[in-house]
């Protein structure tokens, strides 16, 4: 497959917490270089970089993030701050104590509230599959494309766990029509990307593809 094409569905990621502007400011610059999907960063450098890419890349920011156990509330503040400040995608940590808790309705109810103050914009709801039963992973699915978001997404890439294939494919084959999936998580090579998507993963978040193609750019860019 064309890399280009791949990169075209990368989320190209730096979320560390000891992460600099200096380090942002490379990744947005890679990322518009190399046409991405978009740039996740944390929250308190979305203003800065929506400032600094002017439009010519969406941001993607995290909220709940790493854990997914801050209140409804909290991440509905969240993601309207986010968005205000340039925000164009959010990807949200689920309470995975809820659901272990089998808080079913609790948990949809929490994916609605922060899709809409999402306003129309793109919501991705990570589960963190490395935490979670086969059977969790389903109800997750069920839950997810009730609730209207987006996206459904493996990982946070900072559990015990990141994206698989079965649980990429698991994913697809339980999700609703309308509903994309991201595969998170330790996607190191553009042959693991390649076999992502061929088991239905609609978006990469990844920063490595990125550091690839800089190692072996010829300097026409791919």
């Amino acid at each position: 497959m064309d890399q280009k094409k791949v990169l075209e569905i990368v989320d190209h990621t730096l979320l560390g917490v000891t992460s600099t502007w200096e380090e942002m400011k490379v990744i947005l610059d890679d990322a518009m270089k190399y046409e991405t999907a978009s740039a996740c960063i944390p929250a308190s450098y979305v203003k800065e970089a929506a400032e600094y890419v002017n439009g010519k890349l969406p941001i993607c920011t995290v909220i709940g993030f790493p854990n997914g156990y801050s209140t409804t509330a909290v991440k509905v503040f969240e993601t309207k701050d986010a968005i205000a400040n340039g925000a164009e995608e959010i990807d949200m940590v689920i309470n995975v104590c809820a659901l272990k808790n089998k808080r079913y309705q609790d948990i949809e109810d929490e994916i609605r509230a922060v899709h809409e103050a999402c306003g129309g914009k793109i919501l991705k709801v990570i589960i963190e599959t490395c935490l979670l039963t086969e059977e969790e992973k389903i109800k997750m699915c069920e839950i997810v494309t009730n609730a209207g978001a987006e996206y459904i997404k493996t990982s946070t890439g900072f559990s015990t766990g990141g994206a698989t294939f079965d649980d990429v494919a698991l994913m697809r084959k339980h999700i609703g029509k309308d509903v994309k999936v991201k595969a998170a998580g330790g996607i190191s090579s553009f042959d693991d990307a390649e076999k992502f998507m061929s088991l239905g993963a609609d978006r990469l978040g990844t920063s490595r593809l990125i550091k690839i193609m800089k190692n072996t750019d010829n300097g026409t860019g791919y």
